[in-house]
């Protein structure tokens, strides 16, 4: 069964906003920057860091189980208030909503990957923007919506997400990835506010 594009939609945003609450949380705390550890254990491509030094394992260890509590808090949440609105949402068990939630917490990390290695190869230090007013622009579309990619690719395979879904989560979700960005910067956890 399809879910309602825009139920789904809006239970996407949600349960990434609660998640990215809980990250910047994670990040602020000492354990975090203990999980320092670069994802590419310093490797290199063509003499080039693979993803670089603000990919690290820390990200990982929160944004996956905090989606898939997110995911069951909601889905529970919903069916106490409206059985019908959970209806609407994708037919699974409490369990099920954590599975799904913490693979498209892992779709939305691993979704910044790609991203951050093109950078890499052109010599974008991490957490930078790069010169020129076009290549700053495609990387500031890039930095807001790869993750949101990542995330509905994963979440696709696991169950069906109407492309109206896809439209309404790429529309909304740049603009509260801006938000997270800019609280990260102010609790000094990002470099750089965009």
């Amino acid at each position: 069964m399809r879910p309602d594009p825009l139920a789904a939609a809006l239970f996407l945003t949600a349960a990434f906003i609660l998640a990215g609450v809980a990250q910047a949380a994670w990040l602020r705390t000492s354990l975090s920057w203990r999980l320092m550890m670069p994802l590419d254990g310093g490797r290199r491509f063509r003499g080039r860091r693979v993803f670089g030094d603000n990919k690290t394992v820390r990200g990982f260890v929160v944004i996956v189980p905090a989606t898939a509590v997110a995911f069951v808090v909601l889905s529970a949440a919903i069916g106490r208030w409206n059985a019908d609105a959970l209806a609407s949402l994708w037919p699974l068990s409490l369990r099920g909503f954590a599975a799904v939630g913490a693979l498209a917490g892992f779709g939305f990390m691993a979704g910044e990957l790609p991203n951050s290695f093109v950078k890499r190869q052109f010599d974008i230090a991490p957490g930078r923007a790069p010169r020129g007013e076009l290549a700053a622009t495609i990387c500031f579309i890039a930095d807001r919506v790869d993750s949101i990619l990542g995330m509905l690719i994963v979440l696709s395979v696991a169950v069906p997400v109407p492309a109206t879904t896809w439209l309404y989560v790429l529309l909304i979700g740049p603009g509260i990835h801006f938000a997270f960005s800019g609280l990260l910067y102010r609790l000094g956890v990002k470099a750089r506010a965009a």
